[in-house]
């Protein structure tokens, strides 16, 4: 079992930036593929950005745009979305998730674990 926190999530201004954390706990989770999903109200969840155990990512286009970044420091079993030029539309609860497999997933049921979520409020 993984059990993932996140944390980092908040109000910030448009044009603003914010580092969202997700601490992994239970297991050592460098083997797997991990994520990020966002759902703001009244929508379905979102792919976000997704990283593969060697490194290797994929995000979404259309609501990325180049703006956000992923890493992660297996060493404190820790993975980071890096959010920058926000804007409102950006608004929705952020989701790290995990999966057993090493590859990149763009698909939610592709993964095993998640986190409970941390609210990002971009205001305009």
């Amino acid at each position: 079992q993984v059990q993932l926190v996140e944390s980092g999530g908040g109000l910030v201004q448009a044009g603003g930036s914010l580092k969202l954390s997700c601490a992994a706990s239970g297991r050592t989770f460098s083997g797997y593929g991990v994520g990020w999903f966002r759902q703001a109200p009244g929508q379905e969840r979102e792919f976000v950005v997704s990283m593969s155990a060697s490194g290797a990512t994929t995000s979404n286009p259309d609501s990325v745009k180049g703006r956000f970044t992923i890493s992660r420091d297996n060493a404190k079993n820790t993975v980071y979305l890096q959010m920058s030029s926000l804007t409102p539309a950006d608004t929705a609860v952020y989701y790290c998730a995990a999966r057993s497999a090493a590859s990149v997933s763009r698909v939610s049921g592709n993964y095993d674990y998640w986190g409970q979520g941390t609210q990002v409020t971009v205001s305009s």
